[in-house]
């Protein structure tokens, strides 16, 4: 009895971990699309994680640690000659929030 409670508790353990990781690989590629294709950031901004080659924007390979909230503000807000993608409902709220992920996952590294 205590070794299938064992392999019970085991088990929900690793399909907890397995979902969280495809649940992070699947708003990875979320991001990537919407930075490739839905918002176009990649029209501006070099990101190679994106396999983009801007040349307006700022090179996102050459920030390090921005966090997912700055990146957020400024997808949001605009800033420069980036516009506000939040203010005319360019992208939705939700799509904000999953570029703002990846672009804080990948840029700099």
């Amino acid at each position: 009895m205590k070794i299938s409670k064992f392999l019970l508790i085991f088990n929900l353990c690793f399909l907890f971990i397995f979902h969280k990781s495809f649940a992070d690989e699947a708003k990875m590629a979320k991001g990537l699309e919407i930075f490739n294709e839905t918002a176009g950031c990649a029209a501006c901004h070099v990101l190679k994680a994106a396999g983009s080659m801007g040349n307006i924007g700022p090179n996102l390979d050459m920030v390090s640690n921005i966090s997912k909230e700055s990146v957020m503000d400024i997808v949001t807000n605009g800033l420069g000659v980036m516009p506000a993608f939040g203010e005319d409902q360019i992208i939705s709220k939700e799509e904000i929030d999953i570029v703002s992920s990846y672009v804080a996952n990948v840029a700099g590294k």
